[in-house]
């Protein structure tokens, strides 16, 4: 015994422009042959809700489309204008009235019941989880075999990854200053110049003063 929910799928029902040609040709068969192919509807209907309902009205029309062309046989007139020719042509007339509607209202709710079921299964019920998705596979990423450690050697532990560390900021170093000793050489020069010039300036004074004298 099955479950609730684990039943059949349902069909999808053809589609509707497909079920409107096949209606229009049963149809039309049964009106082409003035009703003694109304059974043809029925049996389309048997053949598609699988009921012995219609199957029994199938059986049904077929007898009584079989009745009707006996009897319009059978009709001694000339034109079958007689009782039995005119009682056959009534029987085909309202056997092609009533199979025509039946069909066409029945094979209609039919097929309108398929799509429903079909809706109804394909979209998941409240409070109930739809088909549950395929879960992604792990990708495994393969690991070298570690190598046999040698007999009587211990196995060196693991060092840690050595991170650099950060050293210092590198030092500016100050401008360049002139040397004490350079600055005490430029100052003699010039004291010597400064000697140099005030004995000439003297010399240049007392020449000078000499020749006035004269």
């Amino acid at each position: 015994m099955q479950g609730h929910g684990h039943g059949q799928p349902a069909k999808k029902p053809p589609h509707l422009a497909v079920l409107v040609l096949l209606r229009v040709l049963f149809v039309a068969a049964g009106f082409l042959s003035i009703g003694f192919l109304a059974w043809a509807m029925l049996l389309r209907l048997a053949a598609v809700t699988r009921r012995p309902l219609d199957w029994g009205l199938f059986v049904t029309a077929l007898f009584a489309d079989i009745a009707a062309i006996v009897l319009v046989a059978n009709d001694p007139s000339d034109d079958a204008s007689g009782i039995g020719g005119t009682l056959g042509m009534c029987l085909v007339l309202i056997t092609l009235a009533s199979a025509t509607t039946y069909y066409l209202i029945a094979e209609i709710r039919h097929y309108g019941r398929r799509e429903r079921e079909f809706t109804a299964r394909s979209v998941p019920a409240y409070g109930y989880p739809g088909p549950a998705a395929r879960p992604y596979a792990t990708p495994v990423i393969p690991t070298m075999p570690a190598a046999p450690a040698m007999s009587g050697m211990p196995t060196p532990p693991p060092t840690a990854p050595h991170t650099p560390v950060p050293g210092p900021p590198p030092v500016v170093p100050p401008p360049h200053r002139p040397a004490p000793a350079r600055i005490d050489q430029v100052r003699a020069e010039l004291d010597e110049l400064s000697d140099y010039l005030r004995k000439h300036d003297g010399q240049h004074d007392g020449r000078r003063e000499d020749g006035n004298g004269r």
